[in-house]
């Protein structure tokens, strides 16, 4: 028989334990390489490091540190990270005529999940915009200001009218 501490630790298939407590969805390792990636492009706006820099740098301190590095899609992070930084001046012009200010006046982190999302936009068509736009939300709420991923959204959403077209329905 199973005393009430054993009992307590009993975890439902939903995967809420005796008490009711969810426990928190994994991760899947391309959110945890756009988290990476997003951490980069932070590191890269403050201190202007090369982005194989910027990934030994993870590979060094994360990996030992924190067994999610591991776990991400190394392929994606990669490819994330030098691409955002090698067409960080391209991006930002793509996402000018979307924004309500300029690219200077947003916070390091809106300006590092804009950058993200619009390469990711631009280089895989593959993935369908909306899980580009969820993943760049989630982004800002995890990281961002109280309500940045309000103006995020706003921005994706008239920029992936441009960037894809043919995926975006028409308003009837």
């Amino acid at each position: 028989m199973k005393s009430d501490a054993q009992s307590s630790k009993a975890v439902s298939k939903n995967g809420a334990d005796a008490a009711g407590t969810a426990k928190p969805p994994q991760k899947s390792p391309r959110r945890r390489a756009r988290e990476f990636a997003l951490q980069g492009l932070y590191s890269w706006q403050m201190n202007h490091g090369s982005a194989a820099d910027i990934e030994a740098g993870f590979a060094a301190e994360k990996g030992l540190n924190n067994a999610g590095f591991n776990r991400a899609n190394r392929a994606l992070f990669s490819d994330l990270l030098a691409g955002t930084i090698r067409e960080a001046a391209a991006l930002e012009e793509q996402l000018r005529p979307a924004l309500d200010r300029g690219f200077d006046e947003l916070s390091p982190v809106e300006r590092a999940v804009l950058l993200l999302a619009t390469y990711e936009l631009t280089h895989a068509p593959e993935t369908p915009y909306r899980v580009i736009m969820n993943e760049a939300i989630e982004l800002a709420k995890s990281f961002g200001g109280t309500d940045g991923h309000k103006y995020v959204n706003g921005v994706l959403d008239k920029l992936v009218k441009t960037l894809r077209p043919h995926e975006v329905p028409a308003k009837s």
